[in-house]
């Protein structure tokens, strides 16, 4: 019984600190790259306008959806990893 605990518990903690680790890198990407660092991505040209306002627009976009295809392979090998794999 201790033991399943304790599995559950390292269980929880591998997928917080996923979680976490996914929305830092989105939230880097939408609001660091987007807004705080637009002026430095200013003169770095993308598609014929500027990385900043690239990212604004796409690359925030693009980066989330693959974080959901990262999350759903890091979840699978967490999950075959303690036993809950289908």
């Amino acid at each position: 019984m201790a033991d399943d605990k304790s599995n559950a518990a390292a269980y929880w903690k591998a997928n917080v600190r996923l979680i976490t680790g996914c929305l830092i890198v989105w939230a880097f990407v939408s609001y660091g790259c987007a807004i705080l660092f637009r002026p430095l991505l200013a003169g770095i040209p993308v598609g014929g306008t500027d990385l900043g306002f690239w990212f604004a627009q796409q690359g925030s976009i693009l980066t989330f959806i693959a974080i959901i295809f990262f999350y759903a392979w890091k979840m699978n090998r967490l999950d075959k990893q303690f036993g809950l794999g289908e």
